[in-house]
Parts: structure tokens; sequence; C-alpha cells
């Protein structure tokens, strides 16, 4: 009996440590896998921020090009081109958001001085800001200190930029570290959020919507923006199936 007793005990014993083996392993392949998807969700956004940004910059100058200094040709473009961009390619080319993205341009009249990093929602807040000196420290800061478009709003309503004049060098660091915890990062998930990018990808807000008409809206921006890259980028397929060690279906394939 005691043979058995022990014989049981270890059997046990061998169950319960491969069963934590499979669940460590398991925890790894999640956490891997994890991982990639919030990083394809990070560049997939990435991209289409960067493509968004500069179409909108590119119609802010055809617009300021076209009307100079004609105020009154101003005052009737604007309406034509948001009724024939709203019918062709959704909302989000109001009148409004037409002088938005003008004064975009105006701004920051060098193209391959914009920051990437950067968000339509962020360009909007910063042309908002009138003096040169804190636009500039408003945009590399939020460029090269990673804020979310919500953080640069933060610092600005808290006047960031002369709170950090007035404060000692010394004390600098305790300034510029207080946005982590009173405004923590979002993560990639708010891409499905984000009315800006839902505006672009011509997707309505705040209703059900199918993984395919995300995919397709995220596919035909991704190919157009590739386009504009030129060479060295292709649109290879909508799902492409590479080989390794493993099999993956990849949703664009892009190279």
């Amino acid at each position: 009996m005691g043979n058995e007793n022990k014989k049981h005990n270890s059997v046990r014993s061998e169950f319960d440590q491969g069963h934590i083996l499979f669940k460590q392993s398991d925890s790894k392949v999640y956490e891997s896998i994890r991982m990639y998807l919030a990083e394809a969700r990070a560049k997939t956004f990435n991209a289409i921020n960067i493509a968004m940004v500069l179409a909108y910059w590119e119609i802010g100058r055809e617009i300021a090009e076209a009307v100079g200094d004609r105020a009154e040709y101003g005052k009737k473009l604007l309406p034509f081109l948001s009724e024939q961009l709203t019918s062709e390619f959704g909302k989000g080319f109001t009148v409004r958001n037409l002088r938005n993205m003008r004064q975009f341009y105006q701004t920051f009249p060098i193209r391959h001085a914009l920051r990437t990093e950067l968000t339509w929602t962020h360009y909007r807040m910063l042309v908002r800001i009138e003096e040169q000196t804190r636009r500039e420290f408003y945009l590399t800061e939020s460029a090269d200190s990673g804020w979310t478009s919500r953080q640069l709003e933060r610092q600005i309503n808290s006047f960031y930029y002369e709170r950090l004049l007035a404060t000692k060098k010394e004390y600098h660091p305790e300034i510029t570290n207080e946005i982590y915890s009173l405004e923590p990062k979002q993560y990639a998930d708010y891409i499905l959020k984000d009315p800006y990018i839902l505006e672009f990808l011509d997707l309505k807000e705040n209703i059900k919507y199918s993984e395919s008409e995300l995919e397709q809206g995220l596919i035909n921006k991704l190919q157009e923006f590739l386009l504009e890259l030129g060479k060295g980028f292709s649109f290879v397929a909508r799902q492409k199936r590479i080989g390794t060690r493993h099999c993956y279906n990849l949703s664009p394939g892009l190279t």
C-alpha cells in the first residue's frame, strides 16, 4: 500500500510539473503573439497617419495656391470642394476642415520638415498656437518625447512651456515627467477609436462594422501610400502566405 501511494504521488508530482511547464509555455507563446500584434497595429497606425497628414498637407497647399489673395474666390471654392469631396470620399471635408488643411500648410509650408511621429490631431492643436517659439517648442517636444495628442493637449492647457521656463533647471525632470502619470499613454487599440482615422478611411464612428470593411479601408489607404513612395515598395496581395518554419497569413501583403 505504501509503495502504491508513493507511486501515485510521484505520478501526480510529474503531472503537476508538466502542467506548470505547459502553462509557462502557453504564456510565452501568448506574449510572443501579443508582441507581434501590438507591433503590427502600431505600424499600421503609423502608416495610415503618415499618409493622412501628407494628404491633408497637399490639400492645404492646393487650396492655398489656388486661392492666393482672392478671398472672394475662396468663399466659393471651399464649399464647392467640400460638396464634391464629401460625395466621393465621405465626411471629413467640411468647409471648416478644408480651412484647417489650408492653415496647416500655411503654418508648416516645408513638407520634408513635417514630423511623421505626429498625428493630424497633434497638428490641429499646434496650428492654433500663434507664437512661433511656443509652437516649435511643443512640436519638438511632442515628437521627441512621444507625446500622444491627449498629452500634448494637457501640456498646452497646463502651460507646460511657461512653467518649464519659470522652473529652476534642477527641477525640470519633475515637471517633465509629471505628464506620464497625469495622462498615461494609450496603445494601438485607439486606431479603431480615432475619429480622424475613421474619417480618413471613410468608416462610420460608433457603429458596428465588419472586419472586412476595416481591412478594405486600411488596404486602400496603405496601397495609395505605397504608390506615393515609389520604387522599393510594392503591394503584393490582400492576404499573403509566407512560408517559414511556420506559415502565417499576413494582411495586407506589403513588401
